[in-house]
């Protein structure tokens, strides 16, 4: 086991594609393994302490969601000296490849994850899916997963025409009902917004799973994202992993959203939409109080003129129906 004072600090920003894939490998082979899985996914481990985290990514989104282009889990080697193991996919693709399930029940069958205390799965979207699905592979492990889907068997989930192009894919065989595979875990969190109608959909598939739902309403379909810019997504693995994660904690971390303007100018435009304009107004002040946010500012100037011109009218129309 690597000691935890070992400096860990590869940097794979801005390298080109194959440059960035070579020396990716050199740094898991020097800290773990690394290991191709047919031509679109690969696996990377770096061996830490007692704490794994199985993060399942795409290229893409390693590349553009962390500052280093590194996996997620390289984060927590550093800052908690926790181990990695990110399977990673070029593109969106499910991982419903046979090298990546070879690969899973190879895991198993060396008894890999029965040398860690603690095991975290972790994923969004597609990735999410896998996250679930093969959390099955470490009996006792906690999930975190954003946006999932719980299958693309059309059989199931015909409503949902995002991914009509994956429908060819098995999604019957062994971990491919992603609710199914949470049984084994200790627990397991989902987070989707409700208002994105088929993300809500295959949430409700996994709380019947017993999954715990965390909502982050009018926060739209790039959760990830989201979280990163928030810097709440790193405390809230944290807390999954130690086992303190629960809608109550996970509210507190999501208080983030009062200064992140994404999320407040979805809202005013809701509101506006509804014709709510004295809450829009609220809201506009509110924000325009706290931050520099000229949309706000501009939005609170435009009610406020609306206001006087509304208070002049009546005036006017008093001042008429008296001269009359």
């Amino acid at each position: 086991m690597q000691d935890a004072d070992t400096k860990f600090d590869p940097d794979l920003a801005e390298l080109p594609q194959g440059k960035w894939r070579a020396e990716l490998q050199a740094v898991s082979e020097d800290h773990g393994f690394f290991e191709s899985l047919g031509k679109k996914h690969f696996a990377a481990h770096v061996r830490r302490g007692d704490t794994l985290i199985v993060s399942f990514e795409s290229v893409q989104g390693m590349q553009a969601l962390t500052s280093g282009a590194e996996p997620l889990g390289w984060t927590f080697v550093r800052q908690e000296n926790w181990s990695s193991l990110c399977i990673a996919a070029d593109g969106d693709t499910w991982f419903r490849d046979p090298d990546v399930i070879g690969l899973i029940d190879r895991l198993v069958d060396d008894g890999f994850f029965d040398d860690f205390e603690t095991v975290l799965f972790y994923g969004a979207g597609p990735c999410g899916y896998a996250a679930a699905a093969f959390s099955v592979a470490a009996p006792g492990a906690r999930v975190v997963t954003i946006q999932p889907q719980a299958t693309l068997d059309a059989r199931l989930t015909e409503w949902d025409t995002r991914f009509i192009e994956m429908r060819c894919t098995d999604f019957a065989t062994r971990y491919g009902y992603a609710p199914d595979m949470l049984d084994a875990c200790a627990q397991a969190f989902v987070v989707y917004d409700p208002l994105e109608q088929l993300d809500a959909m295959h949430a409700t598939l996994f709380a019947t799973a017993g999954a715990v739902p965390l909502r982050m309403p009018r926060m739209g379909n790039a959760l990830q994202g989201d979280l990163v810019r928030m810097r709440i997504l790193t405390p809230l693995l944290i807390q999954a992993a130690s086992g303190t994660l629960d809608q109550s904690s996970f509210a507190k971390l999501y208080r983030a959203r009062r200064t992140f303007l994404p999320y407040l100018r979805r809202l005013m435009v809701a509101l506006d939409r509804a014709k709510r304009t004295e809450l829009t107004y609220l809201l506009a002040y509110n924000v325009a109080k706290r931050i520099n946010a000229p949309r706000f500012v501009r939005r609170r100037a435009e009610i406020e003129a609306q206001r006087e011109a509304a208070q002049q009218t009546d005036e006017k129309n008093d001042t008429d129906a008296q001269e009359g």
